[in-house]
Protein backbone atom coordinates (compact mmCIF):
# COMPACT_ATOMS: atom_id res chain seq x y z
CA UNK A 1 0.00 0.00 0.00
CA UNK A 2 1.05 3.73 -0.64
CA UNK A 3 2.20 6.18 1.97
CA UNK A 4 -1.03 8.50 2.19
CA UNK A 5 0.55 12.24 3.10
CA UNK A 6 3.07 11.74 4.77
CA UNK A 7 5.05 14.41 3.47
CA UNK A 8 8.04 14.23 6.42
CA UNK A 9 8.38 10.52 5.50
CA UNK A 10 12.07 9.61 6.66
CA UNK A 11 12.90 12.92 7.70
CA UNK A 12 15.05 13.49 10.87
CA UNK A 13 14.14 16.63 13.07
CA UNK A 14 14.82 17.89 16.26
CA UNK A 15 13.02 19.74 18.31
CA UNK A 16 14.00 22.42 21.23
CA UNK A 17 11.49 23.05 23.19
CA UNK A 18 10.95 22.17 27.34
CA UNK A 19 10.27 18.56 27.89
CA UNK A 20 7.13 19.19 28.90
CA UNK A 21 6.25 20.75 25.98
CA UNK A 22 7.83 18.56 23.24
CA UNK A 23 5.08 15.55 23.34
CA UNK A 24 2.27 17.73 21.55
CA UNK A 25 4.17 18.76 18.74
CA UNK A 26 5.86 15.79 18.38
CA UNK A 27 2.39 14.16 17.74
CA UNK A 28 1.74 16.77 14.46
CA UNK A 29 5.13 16.21 13.14
CA UNK A 30 5.20 12.16 13.34
CA UNK A 31 1.66 12.22 11.86
CA UNK A 32 3.74 13.73 8.65
CA UNK A 33 5.92 10.44 8.75
CA UNK A 34 8.84 12.35 10.35
CA UNK A 35 11.42 10.91 13.00
CA UNK A 36 11.31 13.39 15.84
CA UNK A 37 14.38 13.44 18.47
CA UNK A 38 14.19 15.91 21.34
CA UNK A 39 16.56 18.34 22.45
CA UNK A 40 14.83 19.91 25.85
CA UNK A 41 16.47 23.46 25.51
CA UNK A 42 14.60 24.84 28.48
CA UNK A 43 13.00 23.57 31.57
CA UNK A 44 10.38 25.88 33.38
CA UNK A 45 9.62 26.46 37.13
CA UNK A 46 9.18 29.23 39.37
CA UNK A 47 10.85 32.41 39.43
CA UNK A 48 13.86 32.58 42.08
CA UNK A 49 11.47 35.00 43.88
CA UNK A 50 7.69 34.72 44.42
CA UNK A 51 6.87 37.78 46.64
CA UNK A 52 6.34 39.91 43.50
CA UNK A 53 3.85 37.67 41.89
CA UNK A 54 1.99 37.12 45.20
CA UNK A 55 1.95 40.58 46.05
CA UNK A 56 0.35 41.60 42.25
CA UNK A 57 -1.50 38.52 42.68
CA UNK A 58 -3.40 39.93 46.14
CA UNK A 59 -4.64 42.73 43.94
CA UNK A 60 -5.37 41.18 40.99
CA UNK A 61 -8.88 42.42 41.41
CA UNK A 62 -8.21 46.35 41.29
CA UNK A 63 -6.23 45.21 37.45
CA UNK A 64 -8.19 46.54 34.57
CA UNK A 65 -6.21 44.17 32.24
CA UNK A 66 -4.12 41.06 32.71
CA UNK A 67 -2.12 40.33 29.24
CA UNK A 68 -0.33 37.47 28.95
CA UNK A 69 2.07 36.48 25.89
CA UNK A 70 2.74 32.86 26.51
CA UNK A 71 1.30 29.91 28.12
CA UNK A 72 3.90 29.58 30.78
CA UNK A 73 2.43 32.74 32.10
CA UNK A 74 -1.33 31.61 32.76
CA UNK A 75 -0.24 28.17 33.84
CA UNK A 76 2.21 29.95 36.62
CA UNK A 77 -0.38 32.30 37.62
CA UNK A 78 -2.82 29.93 38.01
CA UNK A 79 -1.06 27.52 39.74
CA UNK A 80 0.12 30.36 42.31
CA UNK A 81 -3.13 31.47 42.65
CA UNK A 82 -4.62 28.31 43.56
CA UNK A 83 -2.31 28.37 46.29
CA UNK A 84 -4.04 30.98 47.67
CA UNK A 85 -7.81 29.04 46.98
CA UNK A 86 -8.21 31.17 44.04
CA UNK A 87 -8.35 30.98 40.47
CA UNK A 88 -7.55 32.57 36.93
CA UNK A 89 -11.03 31.81 35.96
CA UNK A 90 -12.23 33.46 39.27
CA UNK A 91 -10.47 36.63 38.96
CA UNK A 92 -11.34 36.45 35.10
CA UNK A 93 -15.19 37.38 36.04
CA UNK A 94 -13.69 41.04 37.07
CA UNK A 95 -10.54 41.63 35.24
CA UNK A 96 -10.16 41.43 31.30
CA UNK A 97 -7.67 39.32 29.76
CA UNK A 98 -5.52 39.52 26.55
CA UNK A 99 -3.18 37.12 24.92
CA UNK A 100 -0.50 37.04 22.42
CA UNK A 101 -0.83 33.93 20.14
CA UNK A 102 -2.44 31.22 19.10
CA UNK A 103 -1.00 28.93 21.68
CA UNK A 104 -1.48 31.18 24.41
CA UNK A 105 -5.30 31.34 23.43
CA UNK A 106 -5.70 28.14 23.41
CA UNK A 107 -4.37 27.22 26.94
CA UNK A 108 -6.91 29.88 28.61
CA UNK A 109 -9.39 27.98 26.33
CA UNK A 110 -8.03 24.69 28.26
CA UNK A 111 -9.10 27.04 31.31
CA UNK A 112 -12.56 27.52 30.67
CA UNK A 113 -11.37 31.06 30.04
CA UNK A 114 -12.60 33.50 26.54
CA UNK A 115 -9.88 35.51 26.40
CA UNK A 116 -11.58 39.08 26.11
CA UNK A 117 -8.89 40.29 23.28
CA UNK A 118 -6.71 38.45 20.72
CA UNK A 119 -4.75 40.59 17.99
CA UNK A 120 -5.22 39.40 14.74
CA UNK A 121 -1.01 38.64 14.42
CA UNK A 122 0.62 36.69 17.16
CA UNK A 123 3.15 38.91 18.18
CA UNK A 124 3.49 41.52 20.94
CA UNK A 125 3.24 44.53 18.36
CA UNK A 126 -0.16 43.19 16.83
CA UNK A 127 -1.73 43.89 20.34
CA UNK A 128 -0.03 46.82 21.03
CA UNK A 129 -1.18 48.50 17.12
CA UNK A 130 -4.51 46.96 17.58
CA UNK A 131 -5.63 47.36 21.44
CA UNK A 132 -9.25 47.85 22.03
CA UNK A 133 -8.92 50.70 24.44
CA UNK A 134 -6.58 53.53 25.33
CA UNK A 135 -3.84 52.63 27.74
CA UNK A 136 -4.49 56.07 29.45
CA UNK A 137 -5.38 55.26 33.22
CA UNK A 138 -5.20 51.64 32.89
CA UNK A 139 -3.87 49.43 35.63
CA UNK A 140 -2.33 46.42 33.54
CA UNK A 141 -0.64 43.25 35.22
CA UNK A 142 1.49 41.62 32.87
CA UNK A 143 3.36 38.08 34.12
CA UNK A 144 6.57 37.57 31.91
CA UNK A 145 9.45 35.18 32.02
CA UNK A 146 11.63 36.31 34.88
CA UNK A 147 14.95 36.70 32.27
CA UNK A 148 15.46 36.93 28.18
CA UNK A 149 11.50 38.12 27.53
CA UNK A 150 10.66 41.33 25.82
CA UNK A 151 10.02 44.31 27.22
CA UNK A 152 7.81 45.81 24.99
CA UNK A 153 4.32 45.66 25.70
CA UNK A 154 5.12 46.80 28.82
CA UNK A 155 7.53 49.63 27.45
CA UNK A 156 4.15 50.70 25.72
CA UNK A 157 1.44 50.43 27.69
CA UNK A 158 3.48 52.92 29.97
CA UNK A 159 4.31 55.22 27.50
CA UNK A 160 0.90 55.40 27.07
CA UNK A 161 0.19 56.77 30.32
CA UNK A 162 -1.39 53.48 32.20
CA UNK A 163 0.42 51.60 35.33
CA UNK A 164 2.03 48.76 34.49
CA UNK A 165 2.72 46.23 37.40
CA UNK A 166 5.31 43.85 35.08
CA UNK A 167 6.47 40.62 37.15
CA UNK A 168 7.83 37.59 36.84
CA UNK A 169 5.71 34.53 36.96
CA UNK A 170 8.15 31.68 35.73
CA UNK A 171 11.68 30.94 35.10
CA UNK A 172 13.08 29.36 31.72
CA UNK A 173 16.71 27.46 33.16
CA UNK A 174 19.19 25.18 30.82
CA UNK A 175 18.89 21.64 31.72
CA UNK A 176 21.81 19.64 32.19
CA UNK A 177 21.83 17.67 29.30
CA UNK A 178 20.80 16.04 25.70
CA UNK A 179 19.46 13.07 24.57
CA UNK A 180 22.02 10.64 23.46
CA UNK A 181 20.48 9.40 20.34
CA UNK A 182 19.56 13.05 19.75
CA UNK A 183 23.60 13.53 20.05
CA UNK A 184 23.99 10.03 18.31
CA UNK A 185 21.91 11.43 15.27
CA UNK A 186 23.72 15.02 15.18
CA UNK A 187 27.20 13.74 15.42
CA UNK A 188 26.14 11.29 12.59
CA UNK A 189 25.25 13.60 10.54
CA UNK A 190 21.83 12.33 9.70
CA UNK A 191 19.42 15.62 10.78
CA UNK A 192 17.51 17.06 8.27
CA UNK A 193 15.97 20.09 10.13
CA UNK A 194 16.22 21.77 13.43
CA UNK A 195 13.23 23.77 15.03
CA UNK A 196 13.91 26.51 17.36
CA UNK A 197 10.53 27.71 18.73
CA UNK A 198 12.32 30.79 21.00
CA UNK A 199 15.66 33.05 21.44
CA UNK A 200 16.35 31.14 24.13
CA UNK A 201 16.00 27.89 22.90
CA UNK A 202 18.55 28.66 20.43
CA UNK A 203 21.07 29.96 23.25
CA UNK A 204 20.58 27.33 25.75
CA UNK A 205 20.83 24.30 22.80
CA UNK A 206 23.95 26.61 21.37
CA UNK A 207 25.60 25.78 24.59
CA UNK A 208 24.28 22.34 25.77
CA UNK A 209 25.50 21.22 22.16
CA UNK A 210 29.07 23.01 22.44
CA UNK A 211 29.12 21.38 26.41
CA UNK A 212 28.68 17.84 24.24
CA UNK A 213 30.27 18.17 20.93
CA UNK A 214 33.11 20.63 21.24
CA UNK A 215 33.90 23.64 20.15
CA UNK A 216 33.82 22.64 16.52
CA UNK A 217 30.08 21.91 17.03
CA UNK A 218 28.70 24.18 14.56
CA UNK A 219 30.17 21.99 11.93
CA UNK A 220 28.14 19.38 12.57
CA UNK A 221 25.25 21.78 11.67
CA UNK A 222 26.67 22.80 8.04
CA UNK A 223 23.84 20.45 6.18
CA UNK A 224 21.12 20.93 8.87
CA UNK A 225 17.70 23.49 7.75
CA UNK A 226 17.60 25.67 10.79
CA UNK A 227 13.93 26.80 10.94
CA UNK A 228 12.72 29.58 13.14
CA UNK A 229 9.13 30.41 14.64
CA UNK A 230 9.55 33.75 14.39
CA UNK A 231 11.45 37.27 13.89
CA UNK A 232 12.63 37.29 17.74
CA UNK A 233 13.87 33.28 17.29
CA UNK A 234 15.38 34.26 13.74
CA UNK A 235 17.40 37.32 15.25
CA UNK A 236 19.38 35.23 17.60
CA UNK A 237 19.57 32.19 15.23
CA UNK A 238 21.60 34.71 13.07
CA UNK A 239 23.33 35.71 15.42
CA UNK A 240 24.70 32.27 16.83
CA UNK A 241 24.64 29.66 13.78
CA UNK A 242 25.00 32.89 11.61
CA UNK A 243 22.21 31.82 9.66
CA UNK A 244 18.04 30.61 9.22
CA UNK A 245 17.11 28.91 6.47
CA UNK A 246 13.32 29.58 6.95
CA UNK A 247 10.75 31.59 9.11
CA UNK A 248 7.61 30.33 9.71
CA UNK A 249 4.58 32.30 8.05
CA UNK A 250 2.41 31.61 10.61
CA UNK A 251 4.43 31.93 14.38
CA UNK A 252 3.39 28.80 15.69
CA UNK A 253 4.01 24.77 15.57
CA UNK A 254 1.34 24.12 13.05
CA UNK A 255 3.21 26.98 11.55
CA UNK A 256 6.94 25.31 11.71
CA UNK A 257 5.01 21.74 10.62
CA UNK A 258 3.81 23.81 6.88
CA UNK A 259 7.05 25.57 6.64
CA UNK A 260 8.64 21.92 6.82
CA UNK A 261 6.48 20.35 4.53
CA UNK A 262 6.98 23.23 1.92
CA UNK A 263 10.63 22.90 2.13
CA UNK A 264 10.79 18.60 2.18
CA UNK A 265 8.07 17.78 -0.42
Amino acid sequence: MPKVNLPLDQRNIIITRSKEGILDIKKIFTSKGANVFDLPAISIGDPDDLNPLDEALNQINDFHWIIFSSSNGIKFVDKRLRYFNSSLKECSKKTKIAVVGEKTSKTLDDFGIKADFIPPEFVAESLIDNFPVSGYGLRVFVPRVQTGGRDLIADQFRMAGARVFEVAAYETRCPDSIPEETIDIISNRKVDAIIFSSGKTVVNAAFLLEKKLGKQWLDYFDQIKLLSIGPQTTKICNKIFGRVDSQAQKYTFEGLLDLAINIFS
